[in-house]
């Protein structure tokens, strides 16, 4: 049986959100996703064009309703995008690792979001051999994949 990690990529389409004007633009976890064939999006508060792709500045500028967003913001972002993805209409939330805070996952509860948290959404999206492949493995190993 699936994990709630490993089921959170069953949704038909995505947001992925990042801050370029603070940290990296999350291109892996976007490209991983591109790479499924489903519909996914960059909400890029920096502005920026995605791997070629248009950005875009918030969730209600898309070009249709997402179901789940990742979030790969800084930390002190997380709890607002929280409430944003939830007002635009998405069912599930993944905060990507290290960034998640008692009141962002408390806000997600409150909002009846699926949430994934504490985990690299990369080691899900891009399988086969990558340096996240043996994070992977261990983790399979200790069942907190």
């Amino acid at each position: 049986m699936a994990s709630s990690h490993e089921s959170f990529w069953d949704h038909a389409s995505f947001a992925v959100v990042g801050h370029s004007g603070k940290r990296n633009f999350p291109k892996m976890t976007y490209n991983g996703l591109k790479k499924t064939g489903k519909a996914v999006y960059a909400v890029d508060l920096g502005g920026a064009e995605v791997e070629g792709d248009t950005s875009y500045p918030d969730l209600s500028s898309l070009p249709g309703r997402v179901e789940a967003a990742v979030l790969e913001l800084p930390k002190n972002e997380t709890a607002e995008w929280v409430g944003r993805a939830a007002d635009a209409g998405c069912t599930a939330v993944w905060i990507h690792q290290q960034t998640d805070t008692p009141e962002a996952l408390e806000l997600a509860e409150k909002r009846g979001l699926e949430v994934c948290a504490g985990n690299c959404a990369v080691m899900y999206v891009t399988p086969g051999m990558s340096f996240h492949a043996p994070h992977r493995w261990i983790w399979k190993m200790i069942g907190r994949f």
